[in-house]
């Protein structure tokens, strides 16, 4: 019974892009009230009563504010990194750095070990002319 639900939800899924994007319709507020009821449909609780959440989403927010002063050094400032920019950077990469180093802990890692590897897989990378590309194993 669920599977037949589900793809029954699938399948109107599917149609709904297909006028979206046939018809080039604006997401008006009926547009929005389909897609938010089919798509809650692939919604799914996932419990995360773990230590390692909180670290990982902290690195994640952490990253895009260093992402979002870089955005904003290249919009306001012609991509110009002053004094001021790079101590706001440093703040921001100690952040990162310190739930970075919350997670490895947590996964019984050290920063040296994580390094290392790190650096041992692109320096392969690079011996096989394959630095650039996409996807973990090349």
């Amino acid at each position: 019974m669920i599977l037949i639900d589900q793809r029954r939800s699938i399948k109107i899924m599917k149609i709904c892009v297909l006028i979206f994007r046939k018809e080039r319709l604006s997401m008006d507020k009926t547009s929005f009230n389909i897609y938010q009821q089919q798509s809650r449909k692939t919604w799914n609780l996932v419990h995360t009563d773990h230590a390692i959440v909180y670290p990982t989403l902290g690195l994640v927010n952490e990253a895009g504010e260093v992402a979002g002063k870089i955005k904003k050094i290249f919009r306001d400032k012609g991509g110009q990194i002053g004094e001021a920019e790079r101590q706001a950077l440093k703040g921001e990469l100690g952040d990162v750095l310190w739930y970075l180093t919350q997670i490895c802990t947590e996964l019984d890692l050290t920063l040296e070990e994580v390094a290392a590897y790190n650096l041992e897989k692109l320096l392969d990378r690079l011996e096989r002319g394959v630095i650039r590309g996409e996807g973990d194993v090349r």
